[in-house]
């Protein structure tokens, strides 16, 4: 079979890949024949976020293949040149009106502009706030997949965020907690659904407000107990390391776990912590001073 006839294409997904592949080849969707090469198509709750779909597609034995090249040309009808346009006539120059001779007194005077009062500025003026909307937003986009996913479930606002403050003056975020019966499956192993859901809640609202939204998800208000556990975890590792004088290695955990140890043993001068290992391997070591 020739070259022309088969190739590779690719798509956000299946059908995405099949249109192009009918275009090029010149041949109804119908009648590609192909086989998936690669799919690294990626799902969150069941929602296709991001991926590509490869296929092989060939055109089949006997299919009139429509040529690309082909292109009927039309004669353009010849247009039958415009008459050359007369010049216009000349308009007569009009008199000049003679200047009058206005007394001073009547001279326009010049209004000088009054100086604008100078405005204060706040010390939190020129932050990024959350925006005003964020709240009622944010609210329905749970409410809504919690919905299409059919867990029954209520959305309470915790913190309506907003506010500057912290070291590095960070604008605090809003937190919706999700409340009912039986959300364990929600929140899945060590938090990862719940950190799913999270993700695709600021993915939605980031195109309904159009920036990125500075909002947490929580459920039954399992990200506060883990944060404590955390912490009360790493003074007493801490305390350990001390005592046997050698570093301990916790297991693996995601970035914002492995913040709330380091920050919970930053004020500590006799032990130091640093992260080791790669993606989802990287871990916290405590060392002893």
């Amino acid at each position: 079979m020739s070259q022309e006839k088969r190739a590779e294409f690719s798509g956000r997904s299946v059908d995405d890949a099949v249109s192009r592949a009918s275009k090029e080849l010149g041949i109804p969707v119908a009648q590609v024949q192909y086989r998936i090469v690669d799919d690294t198509t990626k799902s969150i709750l069941g929602l296709v976020i991001s991926g590509i779909v490869t296929i092989d597609a060939l055109v089949p034995d006997g299919v009139e293949v429509a040529s690309r090249d082909a292109v009927p040309v039309v004669d353009k009808p010849k247009k039958a040149p415009k008459p050359a346009a007369k010049p216009a006539p000349k308009p007569a120059p009009k008199a000049q009106p003679k200047a009058e001779n206005r007394p001073r007194s009547e001279a326009p005077k010049k209004v000088e502009p009054k100086p604008k009062p100078e405005r204060r500025r706040s010390s939190d003026e020129g932050k990024d706030r959350n925006p005003p909307e964020l709240e009622s937003v944010a609210s329905e986009v749970v409410s809504t997949l919690l919905d299409k996913m059919g867990i029954i479930a209520a959305v309470e606002v915790v913190d309506g965020g907003g506010e500057v403050g912290g070291d590095r003056d960070e604008v605090s975020p809003l937190v919706l907690n999700v409340v009912g019966d039986d959300l364990g499956g929600l929140i899945g192993r060590r938090g990862g659904t719940l950190r799913d859901l999270q993700f695709m809640v600021r993915l939605i609202v980031s195109r309904e407000i159009g920036v990125w939204p500075n909002v947490v998800v929580d459920v039954e208000g399992y990200k506060g107990r883990r944060e404590e556990t955390l912490r009360n975890l790493a003074q007493r590792m801490a305390d350990q390391a001390i005592r046997a004088q050698r570093r301990v290695v916790l297991e693996p955990m995601p970035a914002h776990e492995r913040r709330i140890l380091h920050l919970a043993l930053r004020d500590r001068s006799d032990v130091r912590t640093e992260s080791t290992g790669e993606g989802e391997h990287r871990k916290v070591q405590i060392i002893p001073e």
